[in-house]
């Protein structure tokens, strides 16, 4: 089988409405990410310093020695910046998550006591604050469990939310694997959350996000000043407003760092927005565990039909009559790159178009061919197809008059000697009267535009059957 396991279609045209608490329009929720004294340092038995988000133009590691300049940054925002941050969002009384990098955790008893005075969330940030992209998956299982056992030692309770920021591949999976979080938010695709499945678990993901973040002042291009950001949040939380319309209620992050926003010349910008949402109705601001709650009680995981998981046999049993008596085109399509996005009616009606559409000339004409007559013999002695009967019921063609049947026999004999071929119409956009007119248009064109009309009918044909089968 061959998979691909992106997901490029997410909620697709219609995102579902949050339905937040007191009908709000929109959820803004602010991330503290305390990292400070979980960063690389020799002094945590790292073989070199940090060089990761931090206000030293182009930093690199030094390897194998203290980075005295990039400790003594990082140190700020535990000594300075936190408490700048506690101050503003505890006296706007809006609660924060915290991704807590566990052992700068540990490292800070007087800021977690804070933390938990105000009755902020406090979630994982992992064991340290390192890249994971080249640790193996082993060792990665580890870390996560020792972070979790950290923790709870330091913080009290298990952390419910997980967020490791430099991930690797493998750890999205080993989180739902582990099965003790409420979500995971190592993702940056959707505005909303959404459930990913996992084996036989289901798992929450609140995505994170990289713009809306004060990490934009470390890195290029990005903010320069606190108006700088300012700016691009009040623009975003004014468009979601805006969309958060009646029915489509949606969702904001923020990303905070204690040494970055911290700052005094930059968390003027941020007190500045949250003077500034709190000037509109409908703004809900809780902690991610409140959005994770809210979102497992009011939208429970959907565990709709996903042709792109099904093994061979109940693909082709479940899609090979949308071809009428072609069970080669599904029996191709299973073979093709399915993915998420196959797992829709348009998904797998473009799956097996492609395998229609590359057909030779003489394969298709076989399709066309399998298709019955209009109102014919075989619909007379009923030997049609589910499909084909009720599609030839649902445009009236089961109580023809006597005059109407010689009509349609006349015109069967006249267009298959014409064209070679079956007239073949979606019936089920028509009406009896509007088939007879197509049918005498039809019967007088040449051989060559009328197959490439009966092909483009059957793929109509195809497309309103997946549709069908869907609502089953």
């Amino acid at each position: 089988m061959k998979r691909y396991q992106r997901n490029m279609r997410g909620y697709g045209q219609t995102p579902p409405d949050a339905r937040w608490p007191g009908k709000a329009r929109i959820a803004v929720q602010f991330v503290l990410n305390y990292e400070e004294g979980g960063e690389n340092c020799l002094l945590h038995g790292d073989p070199a310093s940090e060089a990761f988000l931090s206000d030293i133009p182009g930093a690199g590691q030094w390897q194998g020695q203290r980075h005295w300049n990039m400790e003594s940054i990082y140190e700020y925002g535990a000594r300075a910046g936190f408490w700048r941050l506690h101050r503003l969002f505890t006296g706007a009384k809006i609660p924060l998550t915290v991704y807590g990098v566990a052992t700068a955790l540990a490292r800070s008893p007087e800021q977690v006591a804070a933390m938990k005075d105000a009755k902020w969330e406090i979630a994982s940030h992992g064991l340290k604050w390192v890249e994971h992209s080249g640790m193996p998956e082993h060792e990665e299982r580890a870390a996560i469990a020792e972070a979790i056992r950290l923790h709870t030692d330091v913080v009290g309770t298990r952390p419910r939310g997980w967020y490791t920021g430099r991930c690797s591949e493998n750890t999205v999976r080993l989180i739902a694997e582990n099965g003790s979080f409420d979500y995971v938010s190592d993702t940056y695709d959707d505005d909303l959350p959404y459930w990913r499945s996992y084996d036989d678990h289901d798992q929450l993901i609140i995505p994170y996000t990289l713009e809306a973040n004060d990490m934009r002042f470390a890195t290029a291009p990005g903010w320069v000043t606190g108006q700088d950001f300012y700016t691009y949040l009040k623009d975003s939380f004014d468009e979601l407003y805006h969309e958060g319309r009646a029915g489509s209620a949606k969702m904001m992050t923020v990303g905070l760092h204690c040494r970055l926003i911290g700052r005094p010349g930059k968390i003027a910008g941020l007190r500045q927005f949250l003077h500034y949402i709190q000037g509109f109705e409908g703004v809900w601001t809780p902690r991610r565990l409140d959005i994770a709650t809210h979102w497992a009680k009011t939208h429970k995981p959907d565990h709709h039909m996903r042709p792109s998981q099904m093994p061979r046999k109940a693909f082709v049993s479940k899609f090979g009559s949308i071809f009428e008596h072609s069970a080669w085109i599904a029996e191709a399509a299973f073979d093709l790159e399915l993915g998420p996005a196959h797992d829709t009616p348009i998904g797998i009606h473009s799956a097996l178009l492609r395998i229609f559409r590359s057909a030779s000339q003489a394969q298709r004409l076989g399709v066309l061919k399998a298709h019955p007559d209009l109102a014919g013999k075989l619909a007379a002695a009923g030997q049609l197809t589910a499909d084909s009967n009720a599609e030839q019921a649902s445009a009236g063609l089961d109580l023809l008059t006597d005059v109407e049947r010689t009509q349609f026999h006349d015109l069967n004999n006249a267009y298959v000697k014409t064209h070679g071929f079956p007239f073949i119409i979606a019936v089920r956009d028509h009406v009896k009267a509007s088939i007879m007119r197509a049918f005498e248009r039809r019967i007088a064109q040449s051989s060559d535009v009328e197959f490439d009309e009966a092909c483009r009918q059957v793929e109509r044909i195809a497309e309103i059957r997946l549709e069908s089968l869907w609502n089953e």
